[in-house]
């Protein structure tokens, strides 16, 4: 959930995520380049790093001119009144950039005259631009609008969330991106039908889940229906808050407000009107028994790709499978001896219905039991924020916040996430939870996702990215979804051996979204190489998981309209643990563990194979000290 293009496009506008090529695994060993051993003094090495450094710098912000809602996220309020440009036409011309800067970097700096740091960074930033351009190849195949990635229900949350209105050019701006995001809706809903004609539709739920979005967001005052809608809400909200700080007077609220009325009237209406009509229109042809992309033209060569791009490695869809299927049975083995330790006689299977369903792991369906939900995170999380300094030695600036989803983009059952805090720390980082149903929201999972979206999982991996000072700016804002996600999952584990999961039930929690992660696994591949219906999947994962219901209905389904995401998780995990071992087994005595984990965040987010490269780096040099 890292950047605003990826959720808007389903594909990186600004090469966030990464994927495996040839180019960046055939990257000369450090200190060569093109194969070719070079020697260079440590004053040419530094003075062609700060070159290639100021560099980047430089590209990274004509990068940013590309998308105004990026430098809203790092706080910068250079084109605070714009929405980015989503046409296709805008995409040609930011990968057309991309390439040109491949082409300066290869034929003006030296690769061999770099640093390691500095030779990460190059790879890095050929690494980006061929992803995108695999990508690309592929554009007619993306789901645009779903019920899981659509820009719909974005573009709300970030004018309510993101946009910080402080001084009244803010709202001036605010009301101007009212109308860019009527704009943007439109150039993204042009790409969805040319991907309809193209024969790629997502599954029927995707149809209706967009509809229920959009409709949300265009009842209430000032349309039709009871309430204020989600925008005028926020809307009026900044603007009295502008009041009361004394920096407007009446006459001006009065103003903006008749401004924002018109906006959302005029321009923002409109465009999900039209976006409504469309969906009711196509979702005729939307298929009502869902399956995977591998059915869609081009399908099967698509969904590699996005295996590629969601585990930055080079496993095919079979690989992939047989290690879910063995995940599944290794973790299972591990639940038994918790259903042993509880003293609960029965089958596994039983003891799983027993988890699911017994009262007392469930907050009341309330106010009450929402917020307690969200005290008992909040709980969690400061118990794990005391024990950090023992583990890490880097440690976040931001703070984070729990909070629970907005109502118009709140589903029921759908997966808690996390969004970054500005580089300042002028704005914390957010844990959402859906807490509309609180049936699919059980309490021994409730602390295991806690330190996955929080500390010491997301929050804490993408702090400490952001606020690095010795690297490329980029670096601090690139995503791999192994990488994250792949740390995501390791710090859940991590947080068992910082103390956490004190009662046998969270730690069974634990394993409860391990084995989620593992079955991910199984049914990603499943339903996009093997043909699985939605039914099938959701079989397999009430087989092997207590999770709820709800939950599981809602997982399956992002599956199904967000091919290979899924399969990032595990595969990182076991990279990152794999590298900890090795690491452990080539140091001994000299092995600590806050270094590994410094060493692993200390540098951003990366490609497997580049992390790989940077903890052999780092053993090398504990070994010599």
């Amino acid at each position: 959930m890292r950047l605003a293009i990826g959720l808007l496009m389903g594909a990186a506008m600004l090469a966030g995520c990464g994927e495996q090529n040839t180019a960046v695994k055939e990257t000369p060993a450090v200190g060569t380049a093109a194969g070719e051993q070079t020697a260079a003094s440590a004053e040419e090495i530094q003075a062609e790093t700060a070159r290639l450094n100021q560099w980047f710098d430089e590209k990274f912000e004509e990068q940013l001119d590309f998308s105004p809602m990026q430098r809203t996220f790092l706080g910068d309020k250079k084109d605070y009144d714009k929405i980015d440009d989503l046409s296709e036409e805008a995409q040609d011309e930011q990968l057309e950039w991309q390439r040109q800067t491949v082409e300066e970097l290869k034929a003006n700096f030296d690769r061999s005259k770099l640093t390691p740091e500095a030779q990460t960074s190059y790879d890095v930033w050929i690494y980006q631009y061929e992803r995108a351009a695999s990508a690309d190849k592929f554009r007619r195949n993306q789901y645009v609008f779903t019920q899981m990635q659509g820009p719909q229900a974005f573009l709300a949350q970030f004018l309510i969330a993101f946009h910080k209105v402080d001084e009244p050019s803010d709202m001036e701006a605010y009301i101007s991106r009212i109308g860019g995001g009527a704009r943007a809706l439109g150039q993204l809903l042009e790409t969805a039908k040319l991907n309809a004609e193209a024969g790629s539709r997502p599954p029927l739920f995707a149809y209706e889940g967009v509809l229920e979005q959009s409709r949300a967001l265009i009842t209430g005052a000032p349309f039709e229906g009871e309430g204020d809608s989600p925008v005028w809400a926020d809307a009026k909200s900044k603007i009295d808050g502008l009041l009361e700080a004394g920096k407007i007077d009446q006459a001006k609220a009065d103003e903006f407000k008749e401004a924002a009325r018109t906006a959302l009237i005029e321009e923002w209406k409109p465009a999900y009107q039209e976006l409504i009509d469309w969906f009711e229109e196509d979702k005729i042809n939307a298929d009502e028994i869902a399956t995977g992309v591998g059915k869609n033209p081009n399908g099967v060569d698509y969904y590699a790709d996005r295996l590629k791009a969601s585990t930055t490695t080079h496993m095919t869809a079979d690989e992939i499978h047989e290690l879910g299927l063995s995940e599944v049975e290794r973790i299972k083995g591990e639940m038994e001896a918790i259903k042993e330790q509880v003293g609960f006689e029965g089958t596994l299977q039983e003891f799983f219905v027993f988890v699911r369903d017994d009262p007392q792991f469930y907050y009341p369906n309330t106010d009450e039991g929402r917020q307690a939900y969200i005290d008992a995170a909040t709980e969690h999380l400061d118990y794990i924020g005391e024990k950090l300094p023992d583990y890490f030695g880097i440690l976040p600036k931001a703070d984070l916040v729990v909070k629970r989803v907005e109502p118009f983009r709140e589903q029921d059952g759908a997966a808690q996430h996390y969004f970054p805090g500005t580089p300042d720390g002028s704005r914390p980082g957010v844990y959402y939870a859906h807490l509309s149903d609180m049936s699919a929201m059980p309490k021994p999972q409730l602390e295991v996702i806690a330190y996955h979206e929080g500390n010491p999982g997301h929050h804490m991996q993408i702090s400490i990215a952001q606020e690095l000072t010795s690297v490329p700016k980029f670096r601090t804002q690139a995503g791999f979804t192994a990488y994250s996600e792949g740390w995501g999952l390791y710090s859940e584990l991590l947080a068992k051996e910082m103390g956490a999961y004190e009662d046998p039930y969270s730690d069974f929690g634990r394993l409860t979204t391990e084995i989620w992660r593992a079955i991910r696994l199984v049914l990603d591949t499943g339903f996009h190489s093997k043909g699985w219906t939605e039914e099938e999947g959701v079989q397999y994962f009430m087989e092997n998981s207590p999770a709820a219901e709800g939950q599981i209905r809602s997982e399956v389904q992002r599956y199904l309209v967000w091919p290979g995401q899924a399969t990032a998780y595990k595969v990182g995990m076991l990279k990152i643990l794999e590298l900890r071992e090795e690491a452990k087994a080539e140091l001994g005595d000299k092995f600590d563990i806050r270094g590994f984990h410094d060493t692993v965040l200390g540098g951003g987010a990366l490609p497997l194979d580049i992390l790989e490269r940077r903890v052999d780096e780092w053993v090398a040099e504990q070994k010599e000290g």
